[in-house]
């Protein structure tokens, strides 16, 4: 008879070292209070840039009565949900997903709703707030967790590794290393290697200076490395900016992309939350008719709803946190707290929160549990008040880390049936459209339509699952909304 005991059988595990630890199960996934602090803090740096880059998006345009939400109301605005959403999800859901506003749902709303359509901005914010509420009961049903389980495991990897393409292109592009080629060059060609061609401005090579410093932090398994490297870059960009005077890409094209690294002028103020809470629920419906807006609304969800799949999927494979399946354990919970972000999005007008892809960056600095996305969430509510502080840090010194983090989920391909065609082609459609569309959505539902056609010509439509269907269904919607919206008006 065995006299192993349970003690000497959980001996080489990480004890919990107090209720913290408990709580948010540091010990049980590997972790340490001063890793998920350090990780926490990592994230916030990568994720900062929203704070500046949501006012350019929604704070410059005026609506139809010319009303402007203005640049430091959203500013305060976008750093208050977000630091409210990243705790909440720590405290809930206990995952080191950092929630912020989603690029792309703003632009959605600024230049579709607003822009196009012609709403006012409490119209707007409001269609926002339905949609969070449609997301919230999805998740309460089971429906948004049944659509995880339904999604073969091939396509859930092909989702991760498309993610980490597009996060290595965002911070191509941030750090001006791949840039949009202007259209009076007169070519077919979209993008180039920095400025004609050729790496000429400083703040590129300070990123590729991080990116080599970053890089060497990962491959030596350095702990914190990737903070490191962040601070590393930021001082030899202080020190560029002395010495050359780069300035902001505003007034030289070959200038800092969002904030000009050096000392601030002040520490910080008061934030400018006056347009918290301006929401208008049902004036899209009396403008547009019921028929337009619900539209919206259905374009809201769906692509709240997808981005926020395939990113959670992407981020809990990379912290190692899910299931033979991809899945997450206590997924449903974690979708209620994150279909909620919409709801908070909407209400500061900051535009819908949602997971935010760029905490890959802190877990892979060994971010494993909602410990780190506290972390993330007070420095966001800090950022209110001394904004000046981190805006010390240039994009271009957060933008090697999401290149690193790029090339550590593209490890995952090989996981990918590529033999099986059926798989292959849907699979490669969804890495690929991800990042040259810009856009996690149209990347699941390129995949999962070209999924559905390939199994059906192959005489495999039984075996797909009945939600596979119905979802391509919706995504084909989804894409013709253009012509659908032109019809009705």
């Amino acid at each position: 008879m065995s006299t192993t005991t349970g003690a000497e059988l959980h001996k080489d595990q990480p004890q919990p070292r107090g209720a913290l630890d408990t709580f948010f199960h540091i010990s049980e996934r590997g972790s340490t209070v001063g890793t998920e602090v350090r990780a926490g803090v990592v994230t916030f740096f990568a994720m900062a840039y929203i704070v500046l880059l949501n006012p350019l998006i929604i704070g410059t345009s005026p609506d139809r009565e010319g009303v402007v939400l203005g640049i430091p109301q959203v500013a305060a605005a976008t750093a208050l949900a977000a630091g409210v959403m990243s705790i909440l999800f720590g405290v809930i859901a206990k995952y080191p997903f950092g929630i912020a506003t989603g690029l792309g749902i703003n632009t959605l709303v600024a230049v579709t709703m607003v822009g196009q359509q012609g709403l006012t901005w409490p119209e707007a914010m409001g269609l926002v707030v339905i949609d969070g509420i449609i997301i919230v009961l999805l998740a309460v049903s089971g429906f948004r967790t049944a659509v995880f389980n339904a999604i073969p495991d091939s396509m859930k990897v092909a989702m991760s590794v498309g993610i980490g393409m597009f996060i290595a292109t965002i911070g191509l592009v941030d750090a001006g290393f791949v840039r949009r080629i202007p259209d009076a060059a007169m070519t077919t060609v979209p993008v180039q290697l920095g400025t004609g061609g050729s790496i000429s401005s400083w703040p590129t090579f300070v990123f590729i200076i991080g990116l080599f410093i970053c890089g060497f932090m990962v491959a030596r398994n350095i702990r914190g490395g990737l903070f490191i490297g962040i601070l590393l870059t930021t001082v030899i960009a202080m020190v560029v900016e002395a010495l050359t005077g780069a300035g902001s890409s505003a007034d030289n094209p070959e200038g800092w992309g969002m904030a000009v690294p050096g000392l601030p002028d002040s520490f910080g103020g008061i934030p400018d939350l006056s347009i918290v809470g301006n929401v208008d629920l049902f004036g899209a419906f009396v403008n547009l008719g019921v028929i337009s807006a619900s539209l919206l609304v259905f374009t809201l969800v769906l692509a709240n709803f997808f981005d926020a799949m395939g990113t959670m999927t992407a981020l809990g494979r990379q912290a190692g946190l899910t299931d033979e399946h991809a899945v997450l354990p206590d997924m449903k919970r974690a979708l209620v707290v994150e279909g909620f972000g919409a709801v908070v999005g909407g209400a500061t007008s900051a535009s819908s929160n949602t997971v935010f892809v760029d905490s890959s960056a802190g877990i892979a600095d060994g971010a494993r549990t909602g410990l780190a996305n506290v972390v993330t969430g007070v420095l966001f509510l800090v950022a209110m008040f001394f904004t000046p502080l981190y805006e010390i840090v240039p994009i271009e010194a957060a933008a090697p880390v999401l290149v690193v983090v790029g090339a550590l989920m593209m490890m995952q391909v090989g996981q990918i049936e590529w033999s099986e065609f059926t798989i292959a082609l849907p699979a490669f459609l969804t890495i690929v459209t991800m990042p040259l569309t810009y856009s996690i959505a149209n990347g699941i539902g390129v995949g999962f339509i070209s999924f559905a056609l390939m199994s059906l010509f192959a005489g495999k439509a039984k075996e797909i699952h009945w939600i596979m269907w119905l979802i391509s269904a919706l995504f084909v919607v989804y894409f013709a909304q253009g012509p659908i919206m032109a019809a009705l008006s």
